[in-house]
């Protein structure tokens, strides 16, 4: 989908490339540039490499913030039409460009990394040349950060698919070309466009049989994402779910659980604060559920519903892990005979909310590793009981 491109040192060829997604960036995007001309002048300055801003045509001049950037590599800009805004849109023309630059490793960042070093960089690219195709980032977490990952998208990928991949959504990763091209060809939904793009990376990593891994990066700081926690949770669920659907007959036999190896930084600092509101959640999750309940009944399985309305209708909520697991894997039978995706998303929000105050409750007084525990406890639950979906699947 390119709609115009500007490559004004004419680059038509490139080993490395790094990538920035990018909608609104003009104040944020030269730094991580700068990081990563370093980085690959550093480690790799004997290959030829370029770095890409695919954007979603800002109306804030973030085609000029990032060719007035002051890097040794040379920079090409990239954006789609006008009023095409979706971080997915701007990673498929990363995809189908370090294929027209016959590339031999994409890194993709965000344009609004504060926290990004040239080592990031090492880090993503030397797992690629050693033969890997897809490199997850690992980033020093509060336990409340990430609440979408923690409880769908990990213990999906680890229940269903039998892979340890612990933030299959973290916004940073490393591709090999063999993997971009196998993307290109895949089906790509509304949502994969948008928010969806991270987990329709990882899940068609594992589904396609591509050989993946994680790279330590310690603390990750950019700007707040709570602004757009509404559409992101839609996005990045929808994509799981028709992903899970649509690969039914590759999961439903996957075997031992498998490890992924970690290259980067093996130890981090401990996670940044985190300042949550735990009864702003709670009044989510409450006028959720109330102004949903038709739509939950028709979806949830009659015991699952009938938990609910008990619990709702009295003074705490408490969505311990084996209600949120038949809740989980309802949604997603559900999501393959519903003629109307959207509500069910939307009804599906207010119990995620349930969950996450659930979570906060269980350890509000641990620390972010102790949490983690719990964390990893629930994915190992979601595996034991994944029979449970099998048979609504098949």
């Amino acid at each position: 989908m390119f709609e115009r491109e500007v490559n004004e040192s004419n680059v038509t060829q490139a080993d490395l490339v790094v990538g920035l997604a990018s909608y609104k960036e003009a104040d944020n995007i030269a730094f991580p540039a700068k990081q990563a001309s370093e980085g690959l002048k550093k480690y790799y300055g004997d290959q030829s490499s370029a770095i890409v801003n695919c954007d979603n045509c800002s109306p804030d001049d973030t085609e000029g913030a990032f060719l007035s950037a002051e890097t040794e590599v040379p920079k090409i800009y990239i954006t789609t039409p006008p009023d095409t805004p979706g971080k997915g849109y701007n990673f498929e023309n990363m995809f189908r460009k370090i294929v027209e630059l016959d590339s031999e490793v994409l890194v993709c960042v965000d344009a609004d990394l504060l926290s990004i070093t040239p080592e990031w960089i090492k880090y993503f690219v030397d797992p690629i040349k050693e033969g890997y195709d897809f490199v997850n980032p690992i980033y020093s977490r509060h336990k409340y950060d990430g609440t979408i990952t923690n409880n769908i998208c990990y213990p999906i990928i680890y229940g269903l698919f039998g892979k340890n991949i612990r933030q299959p959504i973290g916004g940073d990763f490393a591709l090999s070309r063999r993997f971009a091209e196998h993307l290109i060809l895949q089906p790509w939904h509304r949502t994969t466009e948008e928010y969806g793009v991270d987990i329709f990376m990882t899940m068609n990593a594992i589904m396609g049989g591509f050989k993946t891994c994680n790279t330590g990066l310690g603390a990750k700081v950019h700007k707040p994402s709570a602004p757009k926690l509404g559409p992101m949770f839609i996005q990045v669920v929808s994509t799981a779910f028709l992903t899970v659907i649509r690969n039914f007959d590759k999961w439903k036999s996957a075997g031992e659980i498998e490890e992924s190896k970690l290259y980067g930084l093996q130890e981090m600092d401990p996670p940044q604060d985190l300042d949550v509101d735990r009864t702003v959640i709670e009044k989510q999750s409450r006028d959720g559920f109330i102004e949903n309940q038709g739509e939950l009944e028709k979806l949830l399985s009659p015991d699952a519903y009938k938990s609910l309305v008990t619990m709702y209708s009295g003074s705490d909520i408490d969505v311990d892990t084996d209600l949120w697991i038949r809740i989980v894997f309802d949604m997603i039978a559900s999501f393959k005979t519903t003629s109307d995706r959207g509500a069910l998303l939307e009804a599906f929000k207010s119990l995620y909310f349930g969950r996450t105050l659930t979570f906060m409750n269980e350890t509000w007084d641990m620390s972010s590793e102790k949490a983690e525990e719990l964390i990893l406890a629930q994915a190992e639950a979601f595996r034991a009981k994944r029979d449970y979906l099998i048979e609504k699947l098949g």
